[in-house]
């Protein structure tokens, strides 16, 4: 206490003496309200002493307790600097931020309503809500361009107690992916230009297209056993031939509605209006590509909702097999085995890889060609699709292995030989009846 006594008077700046003033003329008025400025200059130079003067006495007092304050006159001297610094930073920093700024312009705030579609912006709720999301827009601009005005201008010094005396909120992030330090809209345009130019997506052909493929595979699948365990216990064999069926008649059903219908559209001379000779190489490329993308769509969902049967959480549709516990050649084991069983349900998925795969293109149709649509499987679905499999039969099979377990240790002495090696060896004892018995 009597440091920080012996520091505010020590740094307490001297008040001029009011001015005398008989008559209120112009010029005296000015002067007047000169030494109202410095006085309430005064007043904030106090202030901020006492804020400075609060966060040394803290950090003297840690210090003490310590044991390590240093001598008295190398304390005057280091607290007198780094008073100083403290109170002419904050006396620019005030004066930099009193400079005019330019406000954020309207345009700018019209072009951002512009992207929100109407339909989110109706009702008297989302109004208030748009005019808050504006406010928010408009303070964050104007403290994020103060700060660069006061950064562009004043260098602030590198005192870690400086921090404690500013309360400033941190800057706004930039959303996430999104880079605004170049400009956009010409590599947009160039970007856009080409798209039209190449790709041929906005042609109203392809719209047809699309439309022709959502009406056909959106709620179709080229197999669905999702009704399997209702149906009871099925044995490998049957499950392999329900999917090969079932494919094969997804496959002829596709091919006699969808395909002839995009067929259909590229056999009438409309569907290549406004595209030019020497784009038409492009254009069937375009027209390939979308195709393929539609049938891969197709045997990618088709492999997911089988997937989704063995889903080890909701077991209601976990298909059932039907497994025999044999005896032959002194062994006693599963029929089909346990491999097998597992081969039959991975069987399905590359039997859903392997349809609709050789579907010609548009081009080769109209040509006399041999090319075909790409309708692949892609692999990291394939992959992802066995391995999960794989580890769903794993965890579904514990319990038949435990059965089997448990058969082999019960009985398993009476058929691997152990049993009649007993027998044999009671007998050549020669025991009585009574022990027969």
């Amino acid at each position: 206490t009597s440091k920080k006594r012996t520091l505010r008077t020590l740094f307490r700046p001297a008040t001029l003496p009011p001015p005398v003033i008989s008559e209120t003329s112009p010029s005296q008025k000015k002067l007047l309200a000169y030494h109202r400025g410095k006085e309430q200059q005064e007043v904030l130079n106090q202030l901020l002493i006492d804020r400075a003067l609060e966060v040394y006495s803290i950090t003297m007092d840690a210090t003490d307790k310590r044991g390590a304050a240093p001598p008295v006159t190398e304390i005057s001297s280091t607290v007198r600097k780094y008073f100083f610094i403290i109170l002419k930073y904050f006396f620019m920093k005030k004066r930099v931020q009193r400079n005019p700024m330019i406000p954020i312009q309207q345009q700018w705030l019209r072009s951002m309503l512009a992207l929100v579609p109407q339909s989110l912006m109706e009702g008297r709720e989302r109004q208030l809500l748009t005019e808050e999301l504006l406010k928010e827009v408009v303070r964050d601009y104007e403290t994020s361009m103060q700060r660069c005005v006061l950064r562009r201008f004043l260098v602030k010094p590198d005192i870690e107690e400086l921090n404690k005396l500013e309360d400033e909120a941190p800057l706004p992030m930039l959303p996430l992916g999104l880079d605004f330090s170049s400009t956009w809209r010409n590599s947009y345009m160039k970007a856009k230009q080409q798209i039209v130019s190449t790709l041929h997506i906005l042609h109203p052909t392809m719209k047809t297209l699309l439309d022709f493929g959502y009406t056909a595979f959106f709620n179709f699948l080229l197999v669905d056993f999702s009704s399997t365990r209702l149906k009871g216990p099925i044995d490998c064999k049957s499950l392999k031939t329900d999917a090969s069926l079932s494919c094969s008649k997804a496959e002829e059903k596709i091919m006699s509605t969808w395909y002839q219908r995009v067929i259909g559209l590229f056999s009438q001379s409309e569907a290549l209006d406004g595209v030019k000779l020497d784009e038409l190489e492009i254009f069937y490329n375009c027209v390939a590509v979308l195709m393929s993308n539609q049938l891969k769509g197709l045997l990618q969902r088709t492999t997911e909702v089988f997937v989704k049967l063995f889903d080890p959480e909701d077991r209601s549709r976990l298909p059932l097999f039907k497994m025999d516990l044999t005896y032959d050649e002194n062994r006693m084991e599963f029929y089909p085995s346990l491999q097998d069983l597992e081969d039959a349900i991975l069987f399905v998925v590359d039997c859903i890889g392997q349809t609709l795969q050789n579907v010609q293109t548009v081009r080769a149709w109209l040509t006399g060609g041999t090319a075909t649509v790409d309708a692949e499987l892609p692999p990291h679905i394939a992959q992802w699709a066995k391995s999960t499999l794989k580890k769903s039969i794993t965890d579904n099979l514990e319990g038949p292995k435990e059965h089997f377990k448990g058969y082999v240790e019960s009985y398993g002495w009476l058929v691997d030989g152990t049993a009649e090696e007993q027998i044999n060896r009671f007998m050549a004892e020669q025991p009585s009846f009574d022990e027969y018995t």
